[in-house]
């Protein structure tokens, strides 16, 4: 499991006072309010940000970090994710999970025999699907639903599925 959590991506400055707009890769943009800092990856570093201030636009954050004070100091970070620690990630409830723990998990039928692995979650208005490659090259879309999904083992990053009829057609 990854210790590090995206939330967000730098998509360009906000004025020239140092300000970013923020594309939210988190359910709650308005999550940011409760931070206190972010980890930014340049690519070649991973750099702790102090949050200063927060706003939203639109669907976006618009962020304020300790120390960048003009659009010069923060323009070169246009286009890279914004990270948070595990111990500030939002807090999940039953059943609920981060994709990027879901991502490379194996996935197995009731009777135990392995399909294949989760590639992809898509989210959609009424349930999230889980993208399976199977082992034979297929992709199979399974929706995140108890009558399909019967079983998430994060310790030995195991799924266990219904194949619903006509799920395979």
């Amino acid at each position: 499991m990854e210790d590090l959590l995206q939330v967000g991506a730098i998509t360009q400055p906000h004025g020239i006072h140092g300000e970013v707009k923020v594309f939210p890769t988190t359910n709650d943009v308005r999550r940011f309010r409760k931070l206190k800092e972010v980890i930014l990856d340049t690519g070649k570093e991973k750099m702790t940000l102090e949050i200063e201030g927060v706003k939203f636009f639109k669907q976006y954050a618009i962020l304020k970090f300790k120390g960048f004070d003009s659009i010069n100091d923060i323009e070169k970070y246009k286009g890279k994710a914004l990270l948070v620690t595990r111990e500030n990630a939002v807090k999940l409830g039953r059943d609920e999970y981060f994709i990027a723990d879901l991502i490379g998990m194996k996935v197995q039928d009731e009777n135990g025999q392995h399909l294949g692995v989760l590639t992809n979650v898509i989210e959609t208005g009424a349930n999230d699907v889980y993208a399976v490659k199977f082992e034979d090259g297929r992709e199979v879309l399974f929706p995140a639903i108890r009558q399909c999904i019967l079983g998430v083992d994060m310790e030995s990053r195991q799924m266990t599925v219904h194949i619903m009829d006509g799920l395979l057609d």
